[in-house]
């Protein structure tokens, strides 16, 4: 009889340490839950500022200019560049836009735009002046019709020049919405974008140990700058012949002309 009761209560003590070491994994596999989300949230408690708010263009001017280049203007309380309206001056300055009034280091910035069938056009944060053209040192969230440009463009010299030898009709992801342009391709599993006239919604969340592009409330490209890995595809790519390209910490928000009509309304920021 003791001796049942002995081996009763020993089966009872290894239930239990099984139960409690089960316990424990679970709040181990909880709390590395918890920490993976916390890391995949960033802090963004600063307050909104506009950039553009669909009334007024005070701020914005030409990449290394002191006014607007003719083009960009404001209709239906959207920015646009309007094609037509551009050539109808005689203008020898770019037309590449930042808004000047302010540098931004850490920050998301959210904005909404539309393109025409093959249209084209970028986002660029961290621009500094001086340089030839702001695409040579800023990195751009790439913004263009995915599904018509190759067929309108033809992209085999560009392809080639990139060191492609195959498919060099066509957009590779790199050059697709949503990209870091020539670094990062978006998760075109994740990835949903609107038909060319319709509404989108860009976000870029620009930290010193994660840079998120969403698009349409979906996550589709996150990165650290400056890492082994983004020095890697840098100096393997495009911009190998570009030392000064992304290396700065602060700088101008910009909008790209690439000859085709855009839109852009509600363009905010928030320091982080």
């Amino acid at each position: 009889m003791k001796r049942a009761l002995i081996c009763m209560l020993l089966a009872i003590s290894t239930v239990a340490c099984k139960n409690s070491e089960d316990s424990k994994k679970i709040t181990e596999k909880e709390a590395t839950s918890k920490e993976d989300r916390k890391n995949d949230t960033i802090n963004t408690n600063g307050e909104w500022q506009y950039l553009f708010d669909g009334t007024s263009l005070k701020g914005w001017r030409a990449y290394g200019e002191d006014q607007l280049p003719p083009g960009w203007t404001i209709k239906n309380k959207e920015l646009t560049y309007d094609t037509k309206l551009g050539l109808e001056e005689d203008y020898k300055g770019g037309r590449d836009i930042i808004y000047g009034d302010e540098e931004f280091e850490n920050f998301e910035l959210s904005l909404e735009w539309k393109l025409p069938k093959g249209g084209n056009s970028g986002i660029f944060y961290h621009i500094k002046e001086g340089y030839a053209n702001l695409s040579e040192i800023a990195p751009e969230y790439q913004l263009i019709d995915d599904e018509n440009y190759a067929e309108i463009h033809d992209l085999s010299g560009y392809n080639k020049s990139l060191g492609h030898t195959q498919n060099l009709t066509e957009l590779k992801p790199l050059n697709k919405t949503a990209a870091d342009y020539s670094m990062y391709a978006p998760d075109l599993d994740k990835k949903e974008l609107n038909p060319v006239g319709e509404w989108n919604t860009s976000r870029i969340v620009f930290t010193p140990t994660k840079v998120e592009h969403w698009l349409n409330g979906k996550k589709v490209v996150s990165f650290k700058p400056w890492s082994e890995e983004w020095y890697t595809k840098k100096n393997s790519g495009k911009w190998e012949g570009s030392p000064d390209y992304g290396k700065f910490k602060t700088g101008y928000i910009g909008l790209q002309d690439h000859q085709s009509p855009i839109w852009f309304k509600n363009i905010k920021i928030r320091k982080l």
